[in-house]
């Protein structure tokens, strides 16, 4: 016979792994299904600096790592496995994998979200061959060079200043005119950090429209948003970090999702569908900040709620046998 598991939980990420350790707490069994590494967006993040608990910056992937050895401590599961399709089986949850499904009296959505990819003629076809979503995965390889950065938020400038470490120049490409309030959104700290950087030079009011090279990357086209022109500028890697995209397709027409693919949930973190909670980067982004404690947080709630959905169905279903509080014994 297939386990059943209290809680299901899909991602492994911040707000998986916080799900498994309040759900072990709680006193559930909880298996977490992840199909990359234990860790998610983390474990490409070079410095951590604002995390609770720490007084000094963490790496990401240590910060995951201990997340991770927590959970396993506790005693939840982790498991390898891609998530492909959630179906109801009476009243349990059955959680679809290559090879097999695992089946959960709820579950728990915490499935992140992947790069937004730069939509530039030739980025896809030079995706991996100069173009990268990771500066910290590949930033070794432009050592000494010259490179563009796109994007102004919070992840694009830490990773600007961890490729300013081993780059000769990293150009910040900025689709904002320079002195609009808006144009860069990373948190002031990160931005002082990288407006002091001499090797950093911000690229204002541009959008690349082409990145050009044979088999390699040997520079971008710019065009000015203000007056159309276009200009060529030669670097050897182009780093994009412009948003994300829920991991969510396999969702579709299970829970309520938004037209860009995100997950809807009331303030309790429950889905459209009972038993059935999320957590993280993968939920509708209005009011919440796409924070790694932020993500932990919900993933403890998330946990939480699942835990009190379970009681409540118990406490109903003795109700209705007649032993529970309102029918005496």
């Amino acid at each position: 016979m297939e386990k059943i598991w209290d809680v299901v939980i899909v991602g492994a990420g911040p707000a998986g792994l916080a799900a498994g350790i309040y759900a072990r707490r709680a006193g559930l069994s909880p298996v977490l299904l992840e199909r990359g590494l234990p860790g998610g967006q983390l474990m490409e993040t070079d410095a951590v600096e604002n995390y609770p608990g720490f007084p000094e910056h963490i790496p990401g992937p240590e910060l995951m790592d201990r997340m991770r050895r927590q959970a396993e401590r506790l005693g939840a599961e982790i498991v390898m496995a891609e998530a492909r399709a959630l179906t109801r089986e009476g009243e349990l949850w059955r959680v679809e994998v290559p090879g097999g499904a695992y089946l959960g009296r709820t579950v728990i959505l915490a499935v992140g979200a992947r790069p937004r990819e730069l939509s530039a003629k030739g980025a896809k076809e030079l995706t991996g061959r100069g173009v990268s979503y990771c500066a910290t995965c590949d930033g070794y390889f432009f050592r000494g060079r010259e490179v563009l950065m796109v994007g102004a938020g919070d992840s694009a400038l830490i990773e600007a200043c961890f490729l300013a470490k081993l780059c000769a120049k990293v150009y910040v490409a900025v689709r904002h005119p320079k002195d609009d309030p808006n144009a860069i959104r990373a948190m002031a700290a990160v931005r002082e950090r990288a407006l002091r950087n001499p090797k950093i030079e911000f690229l204002w009011n541009v959008v690349v429209e082409e990145v050009k090279g044979d088999g390699k990357v040997s520079g971008v086209v710019l065009r000015d948003l203000a007056t159309g022109e276009r200009r060529e500028l030669p670097v050897s890697g182009v780093f994009v970090k412009i948003g994300n995209v829920p991991a969510t397709d396999w969702l579709r027409g299970v829970v309520e999702l938004t037209k860009e693919g995100y997950i809807r949930t009331d303030r309790w973190l429950r889905t459209s569908q009972p038993g059935v909670f999320a957590a993280g980067d993968c939920l509708e982004p209005v009011g919440r900040y796409a924070q790694a404690v932020i993500a932990a947080a919900e993933g403890a709630i998330a946990a939480l709620e699942a835990e009190r959905y379970l009681s409540e169905q118990t406490i109903g279903s003795r109700e209705g046998e007649g032993i529970g509080p309102k029918g005496g014994s």
